[in-house]
């Protein structure tokens, strides 16, 4: 029997993504020297990026088990991701980026046994685990696009390669990597020399007790750190929902080789970057590694790039811990989703964040600020016709090619906002390399009520008659009403209060 999840955003539906902007690939075409360095997880170090192919980059992001929305904590690698995404469009890439929706085979607490995170949370639901599935994926997309995220180059769901998935795991079986059991298929990890490689828990280290790691011991393992490929529906998975047909019986897909069956089929056996949360490096892209390189006999990945946690209250934000926030909570507290991106964003992917409201304030406050500052140079720079040029566009790329220094970046786009005053026209180019780099600074346009304009018309009447009383009355109204007036030459303007906090 083979069950599947279909709905929106499926593998099928691959859909391209085209990007315009003020990139140097817009401007210069495909650059012929990369200035980009990003540190690699694997090489331990920062290095210069040179993509496999000239002009063009492949990229696999571990997107969400969705038995539940994303927190925010989630969301700070996939858009650590994006952030990626676009400064290699603006540098001039091509990038072809793969984020996959993980809907079957992630077990509960990333082990082999135990259930599988969707199936225990239809139970707590009461509810169908391909509703489940379909219920959080919808939430999830929907998150993504209130927080600008570009859309990928394909999003195949697991349950949709479960054929590339077998082959791979025929494939190690042949080579004698991967040996079956009662209870299914197993990677051999004394059979790949480089396991370990990536997040330092060799095969040594695995033996000994300060390495943080529990390894679950199985009689029917050869070695305790062997990983399950393919789950048989036998013994406490016998009645697991989404099951399939397989060389080795009736069963589910283990989590790690769903990653490797999804980048090779959109991206090929060798892919360029591959990003993820750092609770990903083990076992995950561990084991991605050694079954992707067992069966392929080629390096996998070139540049490992993992975003640090997010921490709430000093302590790690995590689903088993309760103590997440989701998107619909930032919302309610009146906060915009690009509030959220920007102070994400503005800290460094490989620092950890600390997550408070008062800096989420101070966030919001910032970026407002800027987006006012943008909107200006647009409507002025275009009445003055000729744009210029300044220093700020390479010092920007500077430190954004210096593996995603968005602190300094920001400093530079805040220098610049200072030294503008009246040379709007030279910095058009510039502020809009920001907006394709950091995506919150989207529109500038705020939707003033009627009732706000009819008030604000009446004040401007009171002043003109010399009712003064009745001027600051009003205008006091309008402020409780959350805007501000700024009396100006070409008459009172009215700015939402929350732009001059």
């Amino acid at each position: 029997m083979v069950t599947r999840l279909t709905g929106r955003a499926g593998a099928e539906g691959v859909r391209g993504r085209s990007r315009g902007g003020v990139g140097r690939g817009m401007l210069k075409g495909v650059p012929e020297s990369s200035s980009l360095h990003l540190y690699n997880t694997f090489a331990k170090k920062k290095e210069k990026f040179l993509p496999r192919e000239k002009g063009r980059v492949s990229m696999y992001t571990c997107g969400p088990t969705v038995y539940g929305r994303p927190h925010i904590g989630n969301y700070s690698s996939f858009l650590m991701a994006d952030l990626l995404c676009r400064w290699l469009t603006v540098e001039g890439y091509e990038v072809r980026q793969v984020k996959n929706i993980t809907d079957v085979g992630h077990l509960v607490a990333d082990q082999d046994e135990g259930e599988d995170k969707i199936e225990a949370q239809a139970k707590k639901e009461k509810l169908d685990p391909l509703e489940i599935a379909r219920k959080y994926t919808e939430q999830y997309l929907e998150d993504e696009k209130l927080l600008n995220m570009l859309e990928p180059f394909a999003r195949p769901r697991a349950s949709e390669t479960i054929p590339e998935m077998i082959a791979i795991i025929s494939q190690l079986q042949e080579k004698g990597m991967a040996y079956e059991t009662d209870d299914g298929v197993y990677f051999s990890v004394s059979s790949f020399p480089g396991y370990g490689k990536l997040s330092g828990n060799t095969l040594a280290n695995l033996g000994k007790l300060d390495t943080g790691v529990r390894i679950e011991l199985k009689e029917s393992k050869i070695h305790p750190a062997d990983f399950a490929l393919w789950k048989k529906r036998v013994g406490e998975h016998e009645g697991h929902i989404l099951h399939w047909d397989s060389p080795w019986g009736d069963g589910f897909p283990g989590w790690h080789i769903e990653c490797s069956a999804m980048s090779s089929k959109f991206l090929g056996e060798q892919i360029d970057i591959h990003t993820g949360g750092e609770d990903n490096i083990f076992p995950h892209h561990e084991c991605e590694i050694a079954q992707s390189e067992g069966a392929n006999e080629k390096q996998f990945v070139r540049y490992w790039v993992h975003k640090r946690r997010v921490n709430f209250a000093d302590v790690k934000m995590s689903k088993s811990l309760g103590n997440v926030l989701l998107l619909p909570d930032i919302l309610e507290k009146g906060f915009s989703p690009l509030d959220l991106r920007y102070f994400l964003l503005s800290g460094h992917y490989r620092s950890h964040t600390q997550f408070t409201w008062k800096g989420l304030e101070d966030a919001r406050k910032s970026r407002l600020k800027l987006l006012e500052w943008m909107e200006d140079v647009r409507e002025r720079g275009s009445k003055a016709g000729k744009e210029g040029s300044t220093g700020f566009e390479e010092r920007f790329r500077d430190a954004m090619n210096d593996d995603l220094n968005t602190p300094e970046a920001i400093a530079v786009i805040f220098e610049a906002m200072t030294w503008s005053r009246n040379n709007h026209q030279a910095l058009q180019r510039f502020t809009e390399m920001v907006r394709e780099t950091f995506g919150c600074f989207e529109g500038g346009e705020v939707a003033v009520p009627e009732e706000i304009k009819k008030l604000a018309s009446e004040r401007e009447k009171a002043r003109k008659a010399g009712e003064y009383e009745r001027s600051d009355s009003l205008r006091r109204e309008i402020l409780q009403k959350g805007f501000v007036l700024e009396d100006g030459k070409d008459g009172p303007k009215i700015v939402p209060k929350e732009r001059r906090a």
